[in-house]
């Protein structure tokens, strides 16, 4: 290899190759080493490894972090550590940075070293090859440092109290390992030390193997006991990782809820096409610049996907954006009256009627009108869309922005707070006054007598013409402010032509109504359901005049759209079924070919003729009556035929009405044109 203080370049190639064939499987080991110790510390894997706002700033970095996210899918997510989340947070939440730079250092070491072979004497070699095994060398120190700190939180970390006790029987004192590894810490700190201005790691190889010989004694076969506890810990996290079950936050739909789902979607698309909807469909995903800045403080909640060919992508939010961004590519297209039903997902806490995937259904207006002529219209599809799906009593909230705006300006909010503080005012249909004001305060600046007098409007709501009145009177201040003066014009307008509907009795003027997302820029509203069943919100809307020139600049498309959240629809509808006591049909089927016996030939051949005359039928083979009858019956089959040994000698078959309980043979010739005579004109 040469002078060892001057390497060949040739020598250190070598060197370099050898370090990364050691060093590539490292990394693989070290982020499952990594992902046991979060599981050890009950450390919330959901949430660590997700994408900070700002993105990691390299592939292997957020590489590192898919990976992680991959090896702790299996068992269930715990409470994240109270300790974990204190001093030692960085240990767990930097891993995909470090180790992230660790399969970068090795790969450019791996890059170098056949690269260098191509460099003339006298360019750099031995340097380019000094410089990224240093490199190497940091990241690794920094990524064996990091381990260290996981394993002390650990070690320092075990409650079981019969674990402590099997570890002191054989012979292993927790306090003395966490003496151990602090000793290695204080060790491997001191050793590290400064040449030519860059730092070089160093360790106590005494102490590496002193910390070796402690910590493998854990696996002691000679010590049975331990060994077999630690055996039942891996069978049973072993087979809670077989039963199979599904993300948090998302549903299964079969059935008798398959059922309610496709008739509340058959109602849902019959009113959007009755209003002149055109049917759209968008990818599931949208590039991440598509969809950021758009939902305010909501942003958090949008699921980023792991760097895929370049291209740094999120699920959805929701509809509306996508529509937007469709109105952007599509210069050609100045109106559109669009409908879409579509799943999107929220990376929200669940709970009842609240999911991070769901279906929304959403009917949007685009284009240039007279004043609130979209604006009508999209309230009176959604009061059709609620009445027609018969969930029951409901209220639809209704506000503008401009006149939540002026309101703001009225109370003394500085222009910039606004969206900030109306995202605080839009939690009052959740949280009690007292609670927002103490965070409209605290947390977003605004004084004490500003909030008061937030208070006070916001309490404003009833019946639509009755509040405009009271906006308007004589002392009010609204009417000395603009953009009050001018959302009050454009809701006299709606409010008039909402009565000449009939659609004006479900409306709520509220103030309280805020919407947190910051694209709207008009009329806003939201329906809550009445009933029993606590859902909450079930549908919301209103307009937005600058999504599309904020997606491309120099395209306007003003448009308003109403969005309908359909998973906690089901959930009223459910719950309607079971108080009715009523049986509701998984299939449509009309008929049951009933085959007394095993001759499927015979069967293919009805069969087919009944569905050439678009009859729905299914086919059952056995030689006992009662399992087709009893079939029938649980299917909610209306009719059956019924085929044996007599109707083949005969030339006939036998038709049976099942909740009329008659029967009737008729020519086997004729028979499917008379079932479809009967079927039609029951």
């Amino acid at each position: 290899m040469g002078n060892p203080a001057s390497p060949t370049a040739d020598g250190l190639a070598a060197v370099a190759a050898e370090i990364v064939c050691c060093a590539a499987p490292l990394a693989r080991v070290a982020d499952a080493v990594a992902a046991l110790s979060c599981e050890a510390a009950r450390w919330d894997s959901a949430a660590a490894f997700d994408a900070p706002a700002s993105g990691y700033s390299t592939k292997d970095q957020a590489d590192v972090a898919a990976d992680l996210k991959m090896l702790l899918r299996g068992p269930s997510s715990l409470a994240g550590s109270r300790e974990a989340r204190g001093a030692s947070a960085k240990s767990f939440t930097d891993v995909p940075t470090v180790h992230g730079n660790f399969r970068q250092a090795v790969r450019a070491l791996d890059a170098a070293q056949v690269r260098v072979v191509d460099l003339d004497a006298g360019q750099g070699k031995e340097d380019l090859l000094m410089l990224l095994a240093t490199q190497f060398a940091t990241s690794a120190h920094f990524m064996c440092k990091m381990s260290v700190d996981r394993a002390r939180f650990c070690a320092g970390s075990i409650a079981d109290a019969r674990l402590r006790e099997e570890l002191a029987a054989a012979g292993i004192d927790v306090g003395d390992l966490k003496g151990t590894l602090a000793e290695l810490m204080a060790d491997s700190d001191a050793g590290d030390h400064v040449t030519d201005g860059k730092d070089v790691p160093g360790v106590s190889s005494a102490t590496v193997e002193d910390w070796r010989t402690k910590l493998s004694s854990l696996f002691d076969p000679s010590r049975p006991a331990l060994v077999e506890k630690l055996k039942g810990i891996l069978e049973e996290k072993k087979e809670k990782r077989r039963l199979p079950k599904i993300p948090k936050g998302t549903r299964d739909f079969a059935g008798r809820q398959m059922a309610i789902r496709e008739r509340a979607f058959s109602i849902v698309t019959g009113v959007f096409k009755m209003h002149g909807g055109v049917a759209l469909d968008t990818p599931v995903f949208e590039l991440r610049e598509t969809l950021m800045s758009k939902y305010g403080e909501e942003s958090k909640l949008i699921y980023d996907l792991a760097d895929q060919g370049g291209e740094l992508c999120s699920l959805r939010y929701d509809l509306t954006v996508p529509f937007a961004r469709y109105l952007a590519m599509n210069n050609h297209i100045t109106t559109m009256r669009r409908y879409q039903i579509a799943k999107v997902y929220r990376r929200d806490k669940p709970s009842k009627g609240r999911y991070r995937e769901f279906y929304q259904c959403d009917f949007d207006i685009a284009g240039v009108y007279e004043p609130m002529q979209a604006g009508f219209e999209v309230i009176k599809v959604l009061t059709e869309l609620l009445d027609k799906l018969d969930i029951g009593m409901y209220e639809v909230k209704l506000n503008h922005r401009k006149l939540l705006d002026g309101m703001l300006e009225i109370c003394g909010v500085p222009p910039e707070k606004f969206r900030t503080v109306c995202s605080s005012i839009d939690k009052l249909d959740k949280l009690t006054f007292e609670v927002v004001k103490k965070e409209l305060v605290e947390e977003k600046g605004v004084s004490d007598e500003t909030a008061e007098k937030i208070g006070n409007l916001v309490k404003t709501r009833g019946p639509p013409l009755q509040v405009l009145m009271e906006l308007r009177k004589e002392g009010s201040k609204f009417i000395e402010n603009d953009g009050s003066v001018a959302a009050l014009n454009e809701l006299e307008i709606l409010f008039k032509a909402l009565e000449k509907a009939n659609a004006i009795d479900m409306i709520s003027f509220d103030l309280s109504l805020a919407r947190g997302l910051d694209y709207y820029t008009g009329v806003i509203y939201e329906a809550v359901f009445k009933g029993t069943t606590q859902v909450g919100s079930i549908a919301a809307g209103g307009r937005y005049d600058n999504l599309v020139g904020d997606i491309v600049a120099g395209k306007q498309v003003p448009a308003v759209g109403v969005s309908l959240g359909m998973e906690r629809v089901f959930a009223i509808m459910e719950e309607q079924e079971k108080e009715k006591n009523q049986e509701t049909r998984t299939t449509e089927t009309e008929v049951l070919l009933s085959i007394l016996g095993k001759d499927l030939t015979l069967a293919a051949e009805l069969a087919s003729e009944l569905w050439r005359a678009e009859i729905k039928v299914e086919i059952k083979l056995s030689t006992r009556v009662r399992d087709h009858i009893s079939y029938a019956t649980q299917s909610g089959i209306p009719w059956m035929v019924i085929v044996g040994q007599s109707e083949i000698r005969d030339g006939k078959v036998k038709l049976k009405n099942i909740s009329a309980r008659q029967e009737e043979e008729v020519p086997r010739k004729d028979f499917a044109q008379v079932l479809k005579h009967r079927l039609t004109n029951p």
